[in-house]
């Protein structure tokens, strides 16, 4: 064999056979393994949807990923409603005055179409779409067009406007889905997504991570648990998703907080827990069941927990007990503080609202119970939650009082009037002073006080001496208010 033969396939044919298993060893187990099993390079990589693991900040497959998964489920709701509104025409600006209204009559009404937008969510492949009532409410005409652009008419399953939710049903199957999380995982700080159609634009992401959990009294619903966000929600993206890393629906965007009527980095989303149970009630019942026990409760603040001698301000004060209701059949009263639900602490008031309206009736749970300092268990069958109580009008005026309010007995009109059971007894509030303590605790008149520091009133003149036995201490009043009864508190200078 020829020198330059020997040369190359001995030197030179061991260098090319190394270079070859290192190639090899690059496209199979190396960082060219993902581009190969990708088709490279005869073709694009294809986008594999990776998402996060729990804990993981960042899914492996990016942020674009989850959003591309998401985004087809989202979808935008068009509704309609015939209303009447006055007629628009040259003598409209005149109507807007009574005297012209007293002798030429109001406007002429004619019927007016009103349309709105909103966003929703496809959670099942056989077309259940997720939004919010105020989306929907009252439309006779509802229009659903998803993310390829198919439009179709949607029947509305059903509303729950105590949570502010909406059901809607799609004609057809096989649509895509976000597949639903699980809202109590969600921890604060963690990165999620809203997805919506704001302004009516269009599908739009925005970015953010969960601000708060368990946001309650915010006085958006009755029924309050929501995840705030700083991901951008603005008008439209109602009823949109809440996506975490995971690529999993852990909340219904609703609301935001703002003055200017946009985005402020304060938004607001139903957790997906409470949003399933609510349409798992309407498509099979048709209505939503909640449980009720029968109490009015309050926060337990440190300054009512000390002028009541509680140890400590945990739990909710009970402020009423419905007559005839569960919670009085099990012996609850006024006063008591509720520490516990089944062994699990009571947070606050709007949480134990709901902790017991997703109890179903006729279950049998224990409250842990404080009642003069000690420690009890009270056994409640939870009954149906019925529907709303009428709210009570407001009173007349008489006799002054130091704490910058008048008040008056209860008459039997008066009774009437307020909607308060024959025979109430009390101290009419007529009148608060601005800027007075009764002010500052937010008494107002109509209010019917029924005891002070524990001591029944049944009378303005029992008011007044329940005040001078008090000295210049701290008054705890049981005061009636539309239908209930709440506990107040006014802090005076020792």
């Amino acid at each position: 064999m020829r020198r330059w033969q020997v040369w190359f396939f001995g030197r030179w044919g061991q260098g090319l056979f190394w270079a070859l298993v290192l190639v090899a060893g690059w496209f199979l187990v190396g960082p060219g393994a993902g581009r190969w099993q990708a088709g490279w390079p005869f073709g694009r990589p294809a986008p594999a949807v990776v998402v996060a693991q729990p804990g993981s900040p960042t899914p492996p497959g990016g942020w674009t990923a989850v959003a591309r998964a998401a985004m087809p489920a989202v979808v935008n709701i068009a509704s309609a409603r015939t209303v009447r509104a006055p007629e628009q025409g040259p003598l409209a600006p005149f109507f807007a005055d009574p005297f012209f209204r007293y002798f030429f009559g109001g406007p002429e009404t004619v019927p007016r179409r009103e349309r709105s937008l909103g966003s929703g969510v496809l959670v099942t492949p056989d077309g259940y779409v997720l939004t919010n009532h105020h989306v929907v409410e009252g439309a006779q005409d509802i229009r659903v067009t998803l993310a390829d652009r198919r439009e179709f008419q949607a029947r509305l399953v059903g509303t729950d406007p105590r949570t502010d939710l909406a059901v809607l049903k799609l004609p057809g199957s096989g649509f895509p889905v976000v597949p639903l999380g699980d809202s109590a995982r969600v921890e604060v700080a963690e990165v999620v997504l809203a997805i919506g159609n704001p302004f009516g634009l269009g599908q739009t992401v925005t970015m953010g991570i969960v601000s708060a959990v368990g946001r309650a009294n915010v006085g958006i619903a009755d029924y309050e648990d929501f995840i705030q966000t700083d991901a951008a929600i603005n008008p439209g993206n109602s009823g949109g998703a809440l996506v975490n890393a995971r690529g999993e629906l852990i909340g219904i965007n609703t609301a935001i907080f703002t003055k200017s009527g946009g985005y402020m980095g304060i938004g607001f989303a139903i957790p997906i827990n409470m949003a399933r149970h609510v349409m798992d009630q309407l498509v099979t019942r048709g209505r939503v069941v909640r449980g009720y026990v029968g109490v009015a409760v309050q926060e337990l603040t440190p300054a009512m927990a000390r002028a009541l001698g509680v140890p400590g301000a945990r739990g909710v004060l009970v402020a009423d007990v419905v007559p005839d209701g569960p919670a009085a059949a099990a012996g609850l009263a006024r006063g008591d503080v509720i520490t516990a639900i089944e062994g699990r602490p009571v947070e606050d008031a709007g949480h134990f609202r709901n902790q017991v309206a997703l109890t179903a009736p006729g279950t049998r749970i224990r409250l842990t119970v404080l009642r003069d300092g000690r420690e009890r268990t009270v056994e409640v069958t939870v009954g149906e939650l019925p529907e709303r109580r009428p709210v009570a009008a407001r009173a007349g005026r008489e006799g002054p009082d130091p704490l910058g309010l008048t008040v008056a007995d209860v008459t039997p009109e008066v009774a009437a009037r307020l909607g308060l059971a024959p025979g109430t007894r009390g101290a009419l509030v007529a009148e608060v002073l601005p800027g007075g303590l009764a002010a500052e605790a937010g008494l107002r008149p109509g209010d019917v006080i029924l005891e002070v520091n524990r001591r029944p009133v049944r009378s303005a003149r029992d008011f007044a001496e329940a005040l001078q036995q008090a000295g210049r201490g701290d008054l705890v009043l049981l005061v009636a208010r539309g239908g209930s009864t709440a506990y107040v508190l006014i802090e005076r200078a020792a």
